[in-house]
């Protein structure tokens, strides 16, 4: 009896999550995975069992990676300057010789065979690869004037078929941010922007940055609380007011559900299976951005299942 009992709470687990996995079921997730959470063991473990276990309930995961921490860690080491300007990593030609072997070379290998760990899934690409993304330069606005900040792209044009190629043979697609120019360059682009920028080529259904804060803060710093909701409209608002290391984040937000992404969230990658919580329960933290309303009769029927 009492192991009939202790397999009761499991049952409810599952019965709960029945109504998410229904909604999810073959849509594609893009996730951005970055902050503390690529340098802490435990978490990166828990997220790759999270994302396999996405995979396993039938969505169609992608994860586009940062790696900043590492970035730093290694141009400190080289005595190259680490310095950002609104948010954005200053990236000279020396720079991006060590962004793109960080992040193609260390940190996509290691989320990689974090994954394949659970199985043969994940399979690692750039943006310069079939050339998924195209960026052109783009400069750092600060007090409305443009700064030259070297080797920072922004993507203007998505091919997300190597993607899908990937997705459809049942692989999870592991992106490092970096691009290819149109005469040939290769830019440094802010994963946060490139996540969005497929999540939109891809039509997917949420696009979840991992990060290491609770979310948008309402008055940050005089206070932790966080905002849980807000529509592309009130977000535009904000984005003027915000920190330059929020700027990205929510920026690549507004851009993904403008451009068809049904919604975006910004989680606290700190907490271990926050991802699996998002997707599978009503325990939803962190904020979320929605589409503006639709005005009019079809306004019901656009808006169903925009946000919980």
């Amino acid at each position: 009896m009492d192991d009939h009992r202790g397999r009761a709470p499991r049952a409810r687990t599952v019965l709960e999550a029945l109504p998410w996995l229904e909604r999810y079921h073959g849509r594609t997730v893009v996730v951005k995975f970055g902050g503390n959470a690529m340098v802490d063991e435990e978490l990166k473990q828990a997220f790759a069992r999270d994302v396999v276990a996405l995979r396993y309930a039938g969505l169609r995961p992608v994860v586009v990676h940062g790696g900043g921490p590492q970035i730093s860690a290694l141009l400190d080491r080289l005595g190259l300057e680490v310095k950002f300007t609104a948010g954005l990593r200053v990236t000279t030609p020396e720079v991006m010789n060590v962004v793109r072997m960080v992040l193609a070379g260390q940190v996509q290998r290691e989320i990689v065979s974090l994954l394949n760990t659970h199985g043969a899934f994940a399979v690692g690409m750039t943006g310069e690869d079939a050339r998924t993304l195209t960026a052109v330069r783009r400069p750092a606005w600060v007090d409305g004037q443009p700064v030259d900040i070297g080797l920072v792209g922004d993507v203007v044009r998505v091919d997300p078929d190597t993607v899908r190629a990937l997705l459809d043979r049942g692989r999870i697609p592991v992106v490092s941010p970096v691009a290819r120019g149109e005469h040939g360059e290769v830019y440094n682009v802010n994963a946060d922007l490139a996540a969005a920028a497929l999540a939109s080529a891809l039509d997917a259904e949420k696009l979840v940055m991992l990060t290491d804060v609770a979310g948008l803060y309402a008055n940050w710093p005089e206070s932790d609380e966080v905002i849980a909701r807000l529509t592309a409209g009130e977000l535009e608002e904000l984005l003027p007011t915000l920190a330059s290391g929020m700027v990205p984040k929510m920026e690549g937000c507004l851009r993904a559900v403008r451009d068809g992404v049904r919604m975006a969230h910004v989680l606290d990658g700190r907490i271990p299976h926050i991802l699996l919580r998002e997707v599978f329960t009503d325990d939803s933290t962190g904020t979320v951005v929605v589409p503006d309303p639709v005005a009019g009769p079809l306004a019901d029927i656009a808006g169903t299942g925009a946000a919980r």
